[in-house]
């Protein structure tokens, strides 16, 4: 186990950075250390779902091309012991593996080669996103359920059921969701979507929105969230488009 950990006390905000790459691991971790959170290194896939279960880290920064074990594994392994916020680094500007990163349990992706700037900035956005996750979650214990009959979204319990099935959502997937299927059929913008789940106050991260919505489509199927092209996503109660 070939673990780094460079530590400044003021943020106490704990990032684990998941990189086999020594050079850019190393640079990462100083960035983040700038920044005034606390870095943790793993360089493989195995070490980093240790290092997170000792760690309890706030955020996880995680390679998807690792040694030992892949990081889509690692992330499963991560997110199933215990609810983070994961950013994937892929070096494919592949969508179909950016939504097999999401569908792991990731919250966001950066493609390779990326700015630091960009990757702080990315890091932020997740870490005010599980704040503001709080508040929501607060606010939502006396909403109503969401019932559309076969789909069921409740805010409280923070659960999905889809023809009397459990849909296991990330937590992203489930705000998303849940915003869009309280305004059913009004269409909202890419940006507003990403200023309300995401926190974020520009339009750098549209794709991301994309591709959460394509994950959200491989688990409930195609026909619950439309596309208005150019602008941006509305959702379509089942009894809707089933009439």
């Amino acid at each position: 186990m070939n673990n780094t950990t460079i530590r400044r006390d003021s943020a106490h905000r704990t990032i684990l950075v998941v990189e086999d790459e020594p050079t850019l691991a190393t640079a990462i971790a100083q960035r983040l250390t700038a920044e005034g959170w606390t870095a943790r290194v793993a360089s493989d896939g195995a070490s980093a779902v240790q290092a997170a279960a000792q760690l309890k880290p706030d955020l996880v920064i995680m390679d998807i091309m690792l040694p030992v074990m892949d990081g889509l594994e690692a992330t499963k392994r991560i997110v199933a012991e215990r609810p983070v916020p994961v950013l994937i680094l892929t070096a494919r500007d592949d969508e179909a593996d950016k939504v097999i990163g999401l569908g792991a349990g990731a919250d966001d992706y950066m493609t390779k080669p990326f700015s630091m700037r960009e990757l702080i900035a990315r890091c932020k956005a997740l870490l005010r996103r599980v704040e503001r996750a709080k508040v929501i979650a607060k606010n939502s214990e006396n909403e109503k359920i969401l019932d559309f009959g076969s789909l069921i979204i409740d805010p409280a319990q923070r659960l999905v059921t889809l023809d009397g099935q459990q849909v296991h959502l990330t937590p992203t997937e489930f705000d998303l969701l849940a915003t869009l299927a309280r305004k059913p059929r009004s269409v909202l913008t890419r940006e507003k979507l990403l200023e309300d789940v995401w926190d974020w106050v520009d339009a750098s991260g549209t794709r991301t929105v994309d591709s959460h919505v394509k994950a959200l489509r491989h688990k409930l199927g195609s026909d619950m969230i439309r596309t208005v092209h150019g602008v941006g996503y509305a959702f379509e109660p089942p009894e809707h488009h089933a009439a």
